[in-house]
């Protein structure tokens, strides 16, 4: 492998870590789960256990002196009482071709996004109950990081993994990565994008005005004034979901 070819402008754009390739005489990478602005995911095997997990690995350009790293593992500690959040496990560094490269190791979380999820529906959405009870899952997963003082920050269907449904979801979150702390305005940014993953689960503008009165009590509209004049925090969204009642 030679990361020195993917640097443009100084920065890396891609690892290209390939299947079979040791790391660290610690870790067998697997593949590539996926990439985003700070860096890339990967599903790892390690040598001395045989356990799959996850290895997210820092762009340098993007992790000077190694804060972002740093960051996200404090983040994932602190939050490591929330079901929610992917238990975070290590920070490891080593040296690619003469770059030093800060990675991740979390847990591996098998399941699907929550995305997909929702596209190989009948229909390419979920029918009022069951995206009742995702609601309800996402809503009380964000009350519990809420709780700890923290927050998510960029909320959507491409940041949730379904790793079990039936009755309930097991939901993991992606990304849970933003600077800075928790102010008001990003805990209502929380609440709204719920109400956005709520709406695109239903299908969207092109379903809405089918919908049950009860479930557009829930959209608002998607107006932003609205829905957070009826839930201004995750968990008041929770407990409505607990307590509605239907019409006859």
């Amino acid at each position: 492998m030679d990361i020195q070819g993917r640097f443009m402008g100084g920065s890396v754009r891609s690892f290209n870590l390939e299947p079979g390739q040791r790391l660290l005489d610690k870790y067998l990478v697997m593949d590539r789960l996926g990439a985003g602005w700070e860096g890339e995911v990967y599903r790892v095997r390690e040598l001395a256990t045989g356990i799959e997990r996850t290895a997210k690995f820092f762009f340098p350009q993007r992790n000077p002196r190694d804060r972002a790293a740093i960051f996200y593992a404090r983040k994932l500690h602190k939050l490591r009482q929330c079901p929610i959040v992917i238990q975070y496990y290590t920070r490891e560094r080593m040296v690619l071709d003469g770059v030093t490269v800060s990675f991740l190791v979390s847990e591996f979380v098998e399941g699907e996004l929550l995305s997909a999820f929702i596209r190989r529906h009948k229909g390419g959405r979920l029918s009022p109950f069951p995206a009742l009870h995702l609601l309800h899952a996402l809503a009380r997963g964000i009350e519990c990081i809420h709780q700890m003082g923290d927050y998510h920050g960029d909320l959507h269907s491409d940041n949730v993994i379904v790793s079990r449904y039936g009755l309930g979801f097991e939901l993991r979150l992606l990304d849970l990565f933003h600077w800075g702390r928790p102010r008001a305005e990003n805990i209502h940014d929380d609440v709204v994008n719920l109400i956005h993953i709520f709406h695109e689960a239903l299908g969207g503008k092109a379903h809405y005005a089918r919908l049950p009165p009860e479930i557009k009590a829930i959209c608002c509209g998607l107006k932003r004034s609205l829905i957070l004049k009826k839930f201004r925090t995750a968990g008041q969204l929770r407990e409505y979901l607990e307590t509605m009642e239907w019409g006859r």
